[in-house]
């Protein structure tokens, strides 16, 4: 047994933070460490038969974009109570295990709201091991915040945490794009290299061949462009187009997409074998998220990005632009974008190649890896 893992992660909005936070899990755990993930987003699928254990605080979520209040399941402002709960859950796992490494997800470049008990978490496992690791695991690309946060977030990495772990290549997306760059800061990364899954999922049926396929990750961020794509179906001739919709998005809204779905288009909810269908597709119009590039760098298929702008996030289109720069997909704005133009756009992008082995993914080995020096520096700080 290679010591303990604690990671931590809160995901708002959609689903990616707790998806890359438990395959980092996945990876640490078949490396031969004990780990256990504590989620304090919504439930989004059960864990159990993992290589890891899970631990659910009692949960939150945002409405949107506004990560200032924090809501409940039923969507009223989370209680003070819960706040306090969730804290000491995490203080009494950390106590109990008293880790080698604790993980914290996005966080010090993000969650400031839930700062609090991020810290109280950290401050825990001090306590319980006074030579425990304390790591951020981050995405490639950040949003850039105000000033005064980023010199809070720098404040806190240089006071609480040991390094920091980059889920990217800096040869494809340093981190400096989207973050100011500080000596002490550029000391502390380590990049590990983009996390996915590299097993491919077997289909669930023989459809989707030749198709457009158009997804929005898991949360109801993506409506505005299900829309347009429905529009835009309905102006074209040639392939079916067929619309993914996450669980994010309430059945009301899913409905009503499907109800205005016009015949050469079909709408259901996310599949499990997403993957596969995107294998086979024509061409995929999709986000810019994390998790989504990755599936589509796996596929080497046609694609479209209008990356998520709503509210001031940047995240993704500085990632679409890297995508659309190197080759693999054209980046749309939704601002600029209408149904002719989007239907144009994908006329065009059938059949179009696409690069393949310029972005390289990694089942989280090299974060494993890059764990365990850490971890041995830790312990024997005459090491090279």
């Amino acid at each position: 047994m290679s010591g303990s893992v604690l990671i931590a992660v809160t995901h708002l909005l959609g689903s990616g933070h707790l998806v890359r936070a438990a395959q980092l899990a996945r990876a640490l755990a078949e490396d031969g460490f004990s780990v256990t993930l504590a989620s304090g987003g919504m439930p989004l699928r059960p864990m159990a038969g993992e290589p890891f254990a899970f631990l659910q605080l009692p949960p939150v979520r945002t409405e949107g974009v506004d990560f200032r209040n924090l809501l409940d399941e039923g969507g009223l402002p989370a209680a003070p109570e819960r706040m306090a709960a969730r804290i000491a859950m995490l203080e009494e796992e950390a106590t109990r295990l008293a880790p080698n490494a604790v993980i914290t997800e996005h966080f010090p470049f993000g969650r400031r709201q839930l700062a609090g008990e991020f810290q109280a978490l950290i401050a825990a496992a001090r306590i319980a091991n006074p030579a425990a690791l304390v790591l951020s695991s981050i995405r490639d690309v950040l949003v850039t915040p105000k000033p005064a946060r980023i010199a809070e977030a720098q404040e806190r990495i240089a006071r609480l945490f040991d390094a920091v772990l980059v889920h990217g290549e800096e040869s494809v997306l340093p981190l400096a794009r989207s973050w100011p760059m500080t000596a002490e800061l550029a000391g502390k990364l380590r990049y590990v290299g983009y996390l996915g899954n590299t097993v491919a999922s077997p289909p669930l049926s023989g459809d989707g061949a030749g198709e457009i396929l158009v997804s929005g990750g898991g949360s109801a961020a993506a409506m505005p462009l299900f829309d347009l794509a429905l529009e835009a179906a309905r102006l074209s001739s040639g392939p079916q187009w067929h619309v993914l919709v996450g669980r994010g998005v309430s059945e009301g809204d899913f409905a009503r997409l499907a109800a205005s779905a016009p015949a050469n288009a079909t709408v259901e909810r996310a599949r499990p074998d997403f993957p596969a269908l995107l294998a086979r597709c024509a061409l995929s119009i999709s986000q810019a998220g994390y998790n989504t590039v990755l599936d589509l760098v796996a596929a080497g298929r046609p694609a479209i990005v209008v990356p998520f702008d709503a509210g001031g996030e940047t995240e993704q289109g500085v990632r679409a632009g890297a995508l659309a720069q190197a080759g693999i997909a054209t980046c749309l704005r939704l601002d600029a974008l209408t149904p002719q133009r989007l239907a144009d756009a994908v006329a065009a992008g059938i059949g179009r190649p696409v690069p393949r082995g310029l972005i390289a993914i990694d089942d989280g080995r090299r974060a494993a890896a890059a764990v365990k020096r850490l971890l041995a520096r830790r312990r024997w700080p005459a090491d090279p």
